[in-house]
C-alpha cells in the first residue's frame, strides 16, 4: 500500500512566524532551490512571505542536475522576472555571480541612501528554502566558516540567526521550511528522492520504484552498469527489477535495504545527473 507522505512538523510553523517578524529588516530574499526539482522545491509560502521584497532565485546543486534542464529552468524563472543564479554551493561555484546579482539588484536603493548620507549600509539577506536544498552549505560558503550547521538530511538548522558576510552583507539563516499540504503526492515523492523529507517518514521501496519509473530511462546505462541487470521498459516489471537488484546487491529479499542504497546512490550522483522536474512535462510552464 502506498504511503501518503506527511511532513509539516511544528518547528516549521514556528519558523514561518519568526520569518514574518524579521521580514521588515530584510532587503533581498534569496530563494534556494534544488536544481534537480526546481519547481517541486519551490515553497508556495515564500511567494506570500516575500511578495513585496526583491528576490533572487538560486538553483543549487547544479552538479547533480541535468545541465540542459537546468538551463531551461533558469530561462523560465528569468522570464517571470526573477534574477536567477546557478550554483554549486558545496564547491563554491557561482558564488561570485550571486554577489554581483545582489549588488545589481540593490544598486539604485544604495545610491538613494548615499544621497541621504548613508554610506556604509549593508545589504540584508533572508535565505529561504526547503530542507536539504543546500541552504546551509551556501551560507557557510558565504560567511567563510561553519556558522550554519550542515548535513545531508533535512531539519539540521533549528533557529534563526543573523550572520555577517564580508563588509557588504548580513544574512539571516533559517531552518528549511516545507508547506502543509499537497494535492499532488508526486511532488512529495520527488522531494523524498532528493532528501528533503526524513527517510523515517517513508516507505523507501515506494520511493525507489517512483525514481525508477520517473528517471530510470534517462539513467538506464548507469543503472545497468552499476547493478548488472537490464532495466525493463515496462513499468509493471519494475518491482521485479527491484527484487533482482536486491539479490545482486547481496541483500537476499531485503528490498527495503536495497531501496535505501539505490536512493542514496541517486542522491550522491553515483548514477549520474538527473532532473525530476522535466521542463517539458511540468504542467503550467509551457
Amino acid at each position: 500500500m502506498t504511503k501518503v507522505i506527511q511532513w509539516f512538523p511544528g518547528h516549521m510553523a514556528k519558523t514561518i512566524r519568526q520569518v514574518k517578524e524579521q521580514l521588515k529588516l530584510v532587503d533581498v530574499v534569496v530563494e534556494c532551490l534544488d536544481a534537480r526539482v526546481p519547481m517541486s522545491s519551490r515553497n508556495p509560502l515564500i511567494d506570500q512571505l516575500a511578495a513585496h521584497k526583491k528576490r533572487v532565485i538560486v538553483l543549487n546543486k547544479v552538479d547533480l542536475a541535468d545541465r540542459l534542464q537546468t538551463n531551461l529552468w533558469k530561462e523560465y524563472f528569468e522570464s517571470l522576472g526573477y534574477t536567477t543564479v546557478l550554483l554549486n554551493a558545496k564547491m563554491g561555484q557561482g558564488l561570485d555571480h550571486l554577489q554581483m546579482a545582489l549588488r545589481d539588484l540593490m544598486a539604485s536603493e544604495l545610491d538613494r541612501l548615499k544621497e541621504k548620507g548613508v554610506v556604509e549600509r549593508t545589504i540584508r539577506l533572508l535565505i529561504l528554502g526547503i530542507p536539504n536544498a543546500g541552504k546551509s552549505t551556501l551560507i557557510n560558503r558565504m560567511v567563510g566558516k561553519n556558522q550554519a550547521e550542515t548535513g545531508n538530511r533535512p531539519g539540521v538548522t533549528k533557529a534563526l540567526r543573523w550572520l555577517k558576510y564580508g563588509k557588504d552583507f548580513e544574512l539571516l539563516d533559517t531552518p528549511g521550511i516545507l508547506w502543509p499540504k499537497f494535492e499532488d503526492q508526486s511532488i512529495g515523492y520527488r522531494l523524498a528522492i532528493t532528501g528533503a523529507i526524513k527517510d523515517q517518514l517513508l516507505y523507501m521501496d515506494d520511493i525507489a520504484l517512483f525514481a525508477l519509473k520517473e528517471i530510470g530511462p534517462s539513467l538506464k546505462n548507469a543503472l545497468e552498469e552499476r547493478y548488472g541487470i537490464e532495466l525493463p521498459t515496462d513499468v509493471l516489471a519494475l518491482p521485479q527489477y527491484l527484487m533482482d537488484i536486491t539479490q545482486k546487491m547481496g541483500y537476499k529479499d531485503d528490498y527495503e535495504r536495497a531501496s535505501e542504497r539505490l536512493i542514496t546512490e541517486l542522491r550522491q550522483g553515483r548514477l549520474g545527473s538527473f532532473t525530476l522536474d522535466d521542463f517539458y512535462r511540468t504542467e503550467g510552464v509551457n
